[in-house]
């Protein structure tokens, strides 16, 4: 049974959705079809990314995922499969691929598969979801598109090291308002050496645990979350909101002098 795994900013209130997901069974009826999110912000493929670089590697090799965010098709932004560590992306190829991966696609083409509707507000279902399921039928990709030589390339905003101090910036905010930073462990690790350091907003200090219960409720706390980036957050509170955190805001960390 092949897995299908949708990703869009269509919402749960209107038929995006489920007209995806019956085209999909009307052509593979035991398709496993994964709802990765529907809430992405609109257009916004820095949200996007950072849902999907957190989820593809948990699925099996041969997953097929549909990326239905900012997916109209133009000159500059075709529609294209992404083949990489045995998994297929198919979606626009506006940056987004290329933040989700780290690592060069093994193969990359330009669709050429007519889609099934004489309307073009909708490529996931009348193009993507045609592709999907002959990606899923063993058909190669070589066969549905051109090859192209490379992604349109966007990067995430990395955190700058001045030698003591990291500029790190806030990059997503979920739905518990946790605050993620783009510093990971390793990078505070290889930047801080055996040396202690702080981590500082708006000149306050933020204590640095393992797990929210390292601190009482209601209280403010930063730590290495699951995928390795550091978080900001609130013991059973919202970070973002009573910190005053939001998008892009300046995070600090900063070494300790001895």
């Amino acid at each position: 049974m092949p897995i299908i795994t949708l990703l869009s900013d269509w919402g749960l209130t209107d038929h995006y959705v489920a007209s995806v997901k019956g085209s999909i069974l009307s052509r593979i009826p035991d398709a496993v079809i994964v709802d990765i999110s529907h809430t992405i912000r609109l257009f916004d493929i820095k949200h996007a990314a950072f849902v999907m670089r957190n989820t593809w590697r948990s699925f099996p090799e041969g997953t097929i995922h549909l990326l239905g965010v900012d997916s109209i098709e133009s000159d500059k932004h075709p529609h294209v499969i992404v083949k990489s560590n045995g998994h297929y992306f198919i979606g626009a190829d506006t940056g987004l691929i290329s933040i989700i991966l780290d690592d060069k696609p093994d193969k990359i083409v330009s669709i050429s598969v007519i889609q099934d509707s004489g309307y073009f507000t909708f490529p996931s279902r009348d193009r993507f979801v045609k592709v999907a399921v002959m990606l899923a039928q063993g058909t190669p990709m070589e066969e549905l598109g051109v090859p192209l030589p490379s992604l349109k390339q966007k990067l995430l905003l990395q955190p700058d090291f001045d030698g003591k101090t990291i500029y790190g910036k806030v990059m997503h905010i979920d739905n518990y308002e946790n605050v993620f930073l783009n510093v990971t462990d390793k990078f505070v690790r290889e930047c801080m050496g055996k040396n202690r350091y702080t981590i500082s907003y708006k000149k306050e200090d933020i204590p640095l645990v393992k797990a929210y219960g390292d601190v009482r409720e209601g209280y403010t706390c930063a730590l290495y979350a699951s995928n390795g980036y550091l978080q900001v957050a609130v013991n059973r509170g919202k970070a973002a909101s009573l910190l005053g955190l939001a998008m892009d805001n300046d995070v600090h960390i900063v070494m300790n002098k001895e």
